[in-house]
């Protein structure tokens, strides 16, 4: 099964008069970029969230915020009283003398640091239960968008991999010609520079087999088959995680398929060659977004 790094996940859960939302989103990396953003009192929790991201996205670049609101705010705050009348009393002391007004002296005075401590939250057994729950329903969420996006992929992957298959099947008609074209051609040249007498025709046959050898594609179109096929297994094996692996077998897939265009020494084939190297790429492009 197939899995893309693109995934999305959100989910809701409800304690008391507190809403918490979960959201997941990742896109592609080469490795596990996990940013967490927390309420603050259950940062210690961290280690869940990211031991449960490790075994469940694995791969990719993924953001997690969650947020736990309430009517009355998410955290608790003390007012510290007599810092607050003390600064009134000087700001009220100063405007009296100098004649100004009152108005808005309480408001201006919440804002000076210290005036309000946050006071540290005790975690909620019942709570954290309803969070690890929606954070399980949001990864729940997100693996399934992600096998969706993987299904595309793959249907992607699948279609591009015959493609090149069939240009591959292609190849064996101009490949009957080419020896005897190949033969003729080297024939005249000879011709144009000696003559007759002075050709050795088994001399000849002897190099034309040399040259006929290391022009040979037969074990280079055998291991582009094999190649596509084990591509083919890959994709359609229950493993998920298999990014690297196909990465590795596509790079296999270029180098037979750059070895035969080198070899071709045929116009057709070289057109054949180019389409199934534009294939190859559009499949490593998407093999960037494969867990």
């Amino acid at each position: 099964m197939l899995h893309s790094m693109t995934g999305y996940g959100r989910a809701t859960g409800n304690y008391g008069d507190k809403t918490i939302d979960i959201e997941i989103r990742s896109v592609n990396s080469k490795g596990a970029d996990f940013r967490l953003r927390i309420p603050n009192n259950y940062k210690d929790k961290e280690g869940y969230f990211r031991r449960l991201l490790q075994e469940k996205a694995e791969r990719g670049k993924v953001d997690v915020v969650i947020e736990v609101t309430s009517p009355y705010g998410e955290e608790q705050y003390s007012l510290n009283k007599l810092l607050f009348k003390k600064y009134y009393e000087e700001v009220r002391d100063t405007l009296a003398n100098i004649g100004g007004k009152e108005e808005g002296i309480a408001n201006a005075i919440l804002r000076i640091p210290n005036i309000l401590n946050l006071e540290e939250v005790e975690q909620d057994p019942q709570e954290w239960a309803v969070i690890s729950e929606t954070f399980e329903s949001a990864m729940e969420a997100f693996v399934k968008y992600r096998i969706e996006e993987g299904r595309i992929l793959l249907d992607d992957f699948q279609a591009r991999v015959e493609n090149i298959l069939v240009k591959l099947d292609e190849v064996e008609p101009y490949e009957v010609e080419r020896v005897p074209r190949m033969k003729e051609k080297l024939q005249q040249l000879l011709q144009t520079q000696f003559t007759p007498e002075q050709i050795d025709q088994n001399r000849f046959e002897q190099e034309l087999i040399f040259y006929f050898e290391r022009y040979d594609i037969t074990e280079e179109k055998v291991r582009l088959r094999q190649h596509c096929d084990y591509f083919m297994d890959e994709l359609n094996s229950q493993e998920h995680a298999k990014g690297r692996k196909l990465n590795f077998i596509s790079q296999e897939m270029g180098r037979e398929i750059n070895t035969l265009g080198s070899k071709a020494n045929h116009s057709e084939i070289q057109r054949i060659v180019v389409i199934m190297k534009d294939e190859l790429e559009k499949i490593k492009e998407q093999l960037a977004n494969i867990v």
